[in-house]
């Protein structure tokens, strides 16, 4: 059917999840179960890289000199505990030596939800970088209520005209499904980039640690601004499953 896929394979989800970001269309990037291969693998690639790891974390680490995973791989795990927390340390640790923890449970409901938005051609111009942001964080806000789920982290990743590509995750302050909170955490995972004249190719989002709905905290809040933009979501989440998902956008996006 003309559909180029990008497949990323590895002896765990982690693993391939990390090779996936690094797969071109048509291509599979896989990595080797050994050991040896595994830490090859992951030896020279930024701390940022590995899956869970948000810029907090990797600013922190990186001051210490541990801005590559082989580094954390190696640092003492009393060390990495002692920068983060006990249970992140471990988690640290573990994921840096290639220990995936994670199981491919066969119709499991997913725990992420992903978007990309390509561009025609390299794309220089921030605004049009925001454009293609904003789109993809009200497509992913609108599933995720239809979902009824709500999200813990989003993931950023930017695709450049020579293939290679930048990843960024952040742990949002209060999981959420609510437009406006996911594409204000995209805006500033981007603004973490500092992209100067960069040529984009694409932009991707990913909603990731999916859990229901129910389990948001909800709180009282007296914002009369805040709580119409909550009003308008809902009619305009009614609005798109009954005339489609284009029926309601933000003007930016229809102009």
């Amino acid at each position: 059917y003309g559909i180029d896929c990008a497949i990323g394979a590895g002896p765990g989800p982690m693993l391939a999840r990390m090779a996936l970001r690094e797969a071109v269309p048509g291509v599979t990037r896989v990595v080797p179960g050994e050991p040896d291969a595994v830490a090859e693998f992951l030896a020279e690639r930024p701390v940022a890289a590995l899956p869970g790891v948000g810029g907090a974390t990797a600013r922190t680490l990186c001051e210490y000199g541990l801005d590559t995973i082989g580094k954390v791989a190696a640092a003492p795990l009393s060390t990495l505990q002692r920068l983060t927390s006990a249970r992140t340390g471990r988690e640290l640790h573990e994921k840096a030596s290639g220990v995936d923890r994670g199981r491919v449970v066969p119709n499991a409901t997913s725990r992420s939800l992903a978007t990309e938005r390509p561009f025609s051609r390299d794309e220089l111009d921030p605004s049009q970088h925001r454009r293609a942001l904003l789109s993809a964080t009200e497509e992913l806000g609108t599933r995720l209520r239809a979902l009824e789920k709500i999200c813990r982290t989003l993931t950023l990743t930017v695709r450049y005209a020579d293939r290679s590509s930048t990843t960024r995750s952040r742990t949002l302050k209060e999981p959420t499904a609510h437009s406006s909170a996911l594409t204000a955490t995209a805006y500033a995972l981007y603004e973490t980039l500092g992209l100067q004249r960069a040529r984009v190719r694409a932009i991707g989002l990913r909603a990731e640690g999916l859990a229901p709905a129910e389990q948001a905290s909800h709180q009282l809040t007296f914002d009369p601004v805040d709580e119409k933009v909550r009003r308008i979501e809902e009619v305009a989440d009614r609005a798109r499953a009954k005339f489609g998902p284009h029926a309601v956008m933000p003007g930016t996006l229809a102009a």
